[in-house]
């Protein structure tokens, strides 16, 4: 059974998950930034649901792009 088809490895679907996480994460987190709450929690000026959205994105995007599929030639 030879099949030339390429192989998509289970860290490309890792990377796309973590980046469709982190575009949700950091979609929410700005708009909790643009518009807070009456009663902020403590240390809400840092805004980590924004930073941890972006590292998602990176962390996703790296990995979506080292393990894409390769085409067939």
């Amino acid at each position: 059974m030879n099949n030339d088809a390429p192989l998509i490895t289970v860290w490309f679907f890792v990377g796309v998950l973590l980046l469709c996480y982190g575009v949700l994460i950091f979609a929410g987190s700005w708009y909790y930034a643009a518009n807070p709450p009456a009663e902020p929690v403590v240390l809400a000026n840092l805004h980590i649901g924004v930073w941890w959205g972006l590292l998602l994105v990176a962390v996703g995007g790296i990995y979506t792009w080292k393990f894409r599929p390769k085409r067939a030639i």
